[in-house]
């Protein structure tokens, strides 16, 4: 989604690099395309006309940024572009062993140590739920 303020990039200008205040983005000649003279980055002219992206092969999220006239602002991606699969998996991953377990846990809670056994299932359940967790909160 691109913001309201937001001005259209003409291919036509140079224009600074949003990595860094000394570089400057200039048109590669028959592509859509902005190179750094300073960085030697690489930024496509994303579909909307209003965003640059920057093509880089070591970084796992491509960095987005949009033109107000004056300077280049990061694009921030909202929760629905990036993580609504990872919570339906998560909360798929999370309820359907509860709801087989629960049975049992209701059986067991009625036997001496029940307590312990219902936590270390519940601890089961939600180790590998804290693993992806871990594991996408580093990126």
């Amino acid at each position: 989604m691109v913001p309201p303020h937001a001005h259209k990039v003409d291919m036509g200008l140079s224009y600074p690099c949003p990595c860094r205040r000394q570089g400057e983005l200039m048109p590669i000649a028959l592509t859509e395309a902005f190179g750094c003279k300073r960085c030697q980055q690489i930024f496509v002219l994303r579909p909307d006309g209003h965003s640059i992206e920057q093509l880089a092969a070591t970084y796992p999220y491509k960095r987005s940024w949009y033109w107000t006239g004056l300077q280049w602002n990061v694009l921030q991606r909202g929760f629905s572009e990036t993580h609504w699969h990872w919570a339906i998996a998560l909360s798929f991953f999370l309820l359907i062993p509860i709801f087989l377990w629960l049975p049992l846990l209701l059986q067991i809670a009625l036997k001496p140590q029940g307590l312990l056994w219902i936590v270390a299932s519940v601890l089961l359940t939600l180790a590998p739920a804290f693993l992806i967790w871990l594991s996408l909160s580093r990126r």
